[in-house]
């Protein structure tokens, strides 16, 4: 790839030579030299106010011009990068190419490349391995039949789309996926110096072809229909600890990882108060929940069936409840919803059946607030008023459940949050 150079208005150390307090600073964009053909790219990212810095190798290979990434900073180091550079200088000057010997060496696969960024990302994922295993399945489903044994440097943006186009009208939203799944292992590529650019970037968008499918959202109960559905769920003879687990889920409106991996040290019993940590919330913030009287009620026949585990709703075999058990639940009662609707379900009604506002419905669902200034002067997380909404949602479930026609509502669809 060919850079135009251009001249800094203050030399980064002394001429031809930069310094680690320069690169760690410098931020106006150009491209700065060192020795051995090095130089340092500094260019604005397409986020916003954002710097990123890359390191080039330039040098003439057989009789033509060459620039060959080297990895960004400060993945890697000036020092690193300056020595790559020298043997790179030593081995073009004897007749060689360094980018064949490099590919020969230490250009990892596709599939090495994708086990790398799935274990860097384990860490950031607190869903309980979820995210991992949908990694894992989609890649190894449409990505790894035409990718896994290529090297990372030879994979081209035909490549991406001969994974991407059979199955772009028929699977569209897992398409999206596996493309932005195949784009994390590309940019991986470019921070560790194995290529230049990401071919399932920008420049494909324009190449698949256009979809107007609407985005397919999550069924929800109309709220009339909620407290009938709970009774139905308790009657029904499938495994305890998941039919509490749905029944907590539906009065607390927490998202199913937040239920099913609950533990019982995060409950305080006297308060009443349920305290998820941030690890575990979307939004990565610690989110107390207040639970009304039901709640505590369920949490009792839960302490019966404890068995060492620590979780609340533990499976068969102590461990958190499967991500599939309380959707399979409500498909074997031909309940036509699934678990994340029924926090719209508790919207809806909240919007439709009470005068609490707007912002303690929103703190109640754990939605963090959009507007960044009004969400820094708002330092309470309004847990009173949240306990009072909280208690009349479980009062209008077990108090009014047979009266689903007060209200005339549709059926509706809710986005998943």
């Amino acid at each position: 790839m060919e850079f135009q150079e251009q001249v800094a208005s203050q030399a980064p150390a002394k001429r031809g030579r930069l310094s680690a307090a320069f690169v760690q600073c410098v931020k106006r964009p150009g491209v700065y030299g060192d020795q051995h053909g090095l130089r340092l790219r500094v260019y604005e990212s397409r986020k916003r106010g954002s710097i990123s810095k890359q390191w080039i190798w330039r040098g003439t290979v057989n009789g033509n011009r060459r620039d060959v990434g080297l990895g960004g900073f400060p993945y890697v180091t000036l020092a690193e990068a300056r020595q790559t550079a020298f043997e790179y200088r030593k081995i073009s000057r004897s007749g060689g190419d360094p980018i064949t010997l490099r590919r020969r060496t230490d250009t990892p696969t596709f599939a090495q490349a994708a086990e790398a960024v799935i274990a860097i990302h384990r860490d950031g994922w607190k869903d309980g391995g979820k995210s991992e295993m949908q990694w894992r399945a989609s890649l190894r489903d449409y990505a790894m039949p035409r990718l896994g044994r290529k090297g990372v440097d030879e994979i081209t943006t035909a490549d991406v789309m001969a994974v991407l186009v059979p199955h772009w009208h028929t699977k569209t939203e897992t398409m999206r996926r596996v493309r932005q799944r195949i784009g994390a292992v590309m940019k991986w590529a470019v921070a560790q110096g194995h290529r230049d650019d990401n071919p399932a970037g920008d420049a494909i968008a324009a190449a698949l072809p256009k979809n107007g499918s609407a985005r397919r959202h999550q069924r929800a109960l109309p709220f009339g229909e909620v407290g009938a559905t709970l009774a139905r769920v308790r009657a029904s003879d499938a495994y305890r600890p998941a039919v509490l687990a749905f029944e907590f889920l539906v009065l607390t409106a927490c998202r199913s990882g937040e239920v099913r991996f609950a533990a019982w040290d995060e409950v305080d019993l006297e308060t009443a108060t349920w305290t998820i940590p941030a690890r575990r919330m979307k939004a990565e913030r610690e989110h107390r929940v207040p639970l009304s009287a039901r709640a505590l009620e369920i949490l009792e026949e839960a302490r019966a069936l404890r068995d060492g585990s620590g979780l609340v709703f533990p499976s068969q075999r102590a461990r958190a409840i499967h991500n599939g058990t309380l959707s399979k639940l409500l498909q074997a009662l031909k309940i036509d919803a699934v678990p994340h609707g029924f926090r719209s379900s508790f919207r809806d009604w909240a919007a439709e059946c009470t005068d609490a506002p707007r912002e303690v419905c929103e703190l109640a669902l754990a939605h963090v607030n959009s507007d960044r200034v009004e969400a820094a002067y708002r330092r309470t997380d309004l847990f009173d008023r949240r306990r009072a909404l909280m208690e009349q949602w479980s009062e209008f479930l077990f108090g009014r459940s047979a009266e689903s026609g007060d209200v005339d509502q549709s059926r509706r669809q809710t986005p998943t949050s």
